[in-house]
């Protein structure tokens, strides 16, 4: 059986009729109602949630989602309290999509309203790189999954989950293991083991990426303290996260580009599960890299790795900056760009440190070529494949491009004590 991929599909409303947007209002109206009602009365199973919804004036997809969905909220996600922007949720029932050459919005989806007759067409802008699996998803090649409506000011934001197989990467015993370490200063750092030895690195730095973000804080704290309206500093906030996303999309591009030069490559990653919990260098450097969404670029570029048919795996991420690369014995890391290996029977001196840590983190995939202490965590060394459940290539929703939200942001940053 081929493995599958999940991901999110995204278009855009056409501007609807005054008729179709005052249905759309009500739409989401009376889904937040029944959702704030449900949440508000402890409904924790999905025959309790029903009894609620069912009298709300909701199409049954909505009806069902909402009955899937309200019992996750206190026991998976612990919400104590509800977003305002909550989108409508509509199972794959819902999921009836028309394509034809001859409108000027080619797709078009067909909008579930309750009751018989009641449903209506509206036109879609789709995303064109993603126009393959619209169509996919209209021939029924590729399998719809949850959908979520969404309204940012007058704009409809529709996302559509689908699943559709990918082959099956080919192992090889003749692979190229390229490790790639993802950071700050440098954005991405690949390197490929060829014989054991660093061979053609690659580095991209994340000077872009490091401005953006401190002119993103520095403007919206700006903002909040003039008392701005709120759709100045959304607008503001948007600007910036398209930008970085903008940069994660050509960065994990690069790093697919890189790893295709070489004869049955094998990415691999390190696995930073724990990244959040590890990381204690105070309170400014840490909102600067909690802020860093590392999982965020890992995971396009395991996306897009899956879909090239490029193996990934993940390996222990412990000592991989303070290890020599060449003699496997702990060095020094005393500046950013520099490591240091102080044995005087090792032919390395000094060598780049991010080039360093990608050699020893496609070293380690190997689980026969070293060995590192555990961590508290109890994770061992060996490698584990791109299936992980936090950050699987399949039946993993992350396809499009994942931003930080606004709320998320202001929860991060810093009090005035940080700097």
């Amino acid at each position: 059986m081929s493995p599958t991929v999940t991901k999110t599909l995204q278009a855009t409303f056409a501007p609807p009729t005054a008729h179709k947007q005052e249905k759309l209002n009500d739409l989401l109206d009376t889904y937040r109602d029944g959702l704030q009602e449900a949440f508000d009365a402890g409904a924790s199973t999905m025959s309790s949630v029903s009894d609620i919804v069912t009298p709300y004036d909701l199409p049954y997809q909505a009806k069902a989602a909402l009955c899937n969905y309200i019992p996750k909220l206190r026991k998976t996600y612990n919400a104590q309290e509800l977003d305002d922007e909550h989108p409508v949720r509509l199972t794959n029932q819902a999921a009836t999509f028309d394509h034809s050459e001859e409108r000027d919005y080619e797709f078009t989806w067909w909008v579930p309203r309750p009751g018989r007759g009641t449903n209506f067409w509206i036109p879609l802008r789709i995303n064109p790189e993603q126009e393959g699996l619209w169509h996919d998803l209209v021939s029924e090649d590729a399998k719809a999954g949850e959908i979520r409506l969404q309204q940012h000011r007058t704009n409809w934001v529709l996302h559509v989950t689908v699943e559709y197989p990918v082959e099956e990467p080919v192992a090889d015993s003749d692979i190229t293991h390229i490790g790639l370490d993802i950071g700050e200063t440098a954005l991405i750092t690949g390197c490929a083991l060829k014989d054991g030895s660093p061979t053609d690195p690659l580095v991209r730095s994340g000077s872009r990426a490091k401005h953006l973000r401190k002119e993103m804080y520095t403007t919206l704290k700006r903002l909040q303290e003039r008392d701005a309206s709120e759709w100045r500093t959304d607008e503001r906030f948007a600007h910036y996260q398209n930008a970085l996303t903008d940069i994660v999309e050509k960065a994990s591009r690069e790093a697919i580009e890189y790893a295709q030069q070489f004869e049955n490559p094998v990415l691999v990653m390190e696995d930073l599960t724990y990244i959040r919990e590890r990381l204690d260098y105070g309170k400014y450097m840490n909102r600067r890299l909690h802020s860093w969404a590392f999982a965020r670029l890992q995971g396009r570029i395991e996306d897009k790795a899956t879909e090239a048919g490029i193996p990934v795996e993940y390996v222990n991420p412990a000592y991989t900056s303070q290890t020599c690369h060449s003699c496997h014995r702990i060095g020094r890391r005393d500046s950013q760009a520099e490591f240091r290996c102080p044995h005087d029977d090792c032919h390395v001196s000094t060598f780049q440190a991010d080039i360093n840590a990608s050699a020893n983190i496609a070293r380690r995939v190997d689980p026969w070529g070293e060995s590192v202490p555990l961590d508290k965590a109890g994770r061992d060394d060996s490698p584990r494949d791109g299936s992980r459940s936090d950050t699987a290539t399949t039946h993993r929703e992350t396809s499009a491009p994942a931003q930080m939200t606004l709320t998320a942001y202001e929860e991060s940053k810093p009090s005035t004590s940080d700097d």
